[in-house]
């Protein structure tokens, strides 16, 4: 089980891999990890700021994985009957400079080793405008949206269900647009 720290691994295939292998036959894993679309608002005012103001921009956000991957990588390590799930959760701040304290205080500063380690205080001043102009609500609160992943996982077993073979089936999808009422198979 793993709840929220996959995002900070640095070699995630080898990782669920890793996983998979120490499972038992037909365990499962079940874990939750940030997704790709986490702090897009905050990601987009910083790269426009910073590009205005100084004529390119440095990742500022940590990079995610995203849920078009995540079960690519499940199934390359190995596990089966898989599913993923996302959760949006979009908090409300007051201003760019709580979302970023938050972010510190959480321990999610970015970690990429070739972003630059300062912002001035003018692009966070234009950032900071960027973000409540194209994200701000009414009341003057601005979101953070943090995309949750959930993932579930099994190491095959020759207990687990099986799909059909292929042709086995005895209806056909082209037959369910014949049906004009359901029927009750429940008799009393």
């Amino acid at each position: 089980m793993s709840s929220m720290s996959l995002h900070w691994i640095n070699d995630l295939p080898g990782a669920l891999k890793q996983i998979h292998q120490v499972l038992k036959p037909d365990g499962v894993f079940i874990g939750a990890m940030v997704g790709g679309e986490t702090l897009y608002e905050l990601r987009c005012s910083l790269q426009l700021a910073e590009t205005e103001r100084e004529g390119g921009f440095s990742p500022h956000v940590s990079p995610y994985t995203a849920v078009t991957d995540l079960g690519n990588l499940l199934g390359q390590a190995g596990f089966t009957l898989l599913t993923v799930d996302i959760d949006d959760i979009q908090v409300h701040y007051p201003g760019i400079i709580e979302v970023m304290t938050d972010l510190q205080g959480m321990g999610e500063s970015n970690c990429a080793w070739n972003r630059r380690s300062l912002l001035h205080r003018d692009t966070i001043l234009a950032a900071a405008a960027v973000y409540k102009e194209m994200y701000g609500s009414e009341d003057g609160s601005i979101p953070a949206t943090f995309e949750i992943l959930y993932m579930i996982g099994w190491k095959p077993h020759e207990s687990q269900a099986k799909p059909a073979k292929r042709g086995s089936a005895t209806a056909s999808f082209g037959d369910l647009s014949k049906i004009s009422t359901p029927t009750n198979t429940n008799k009393t």
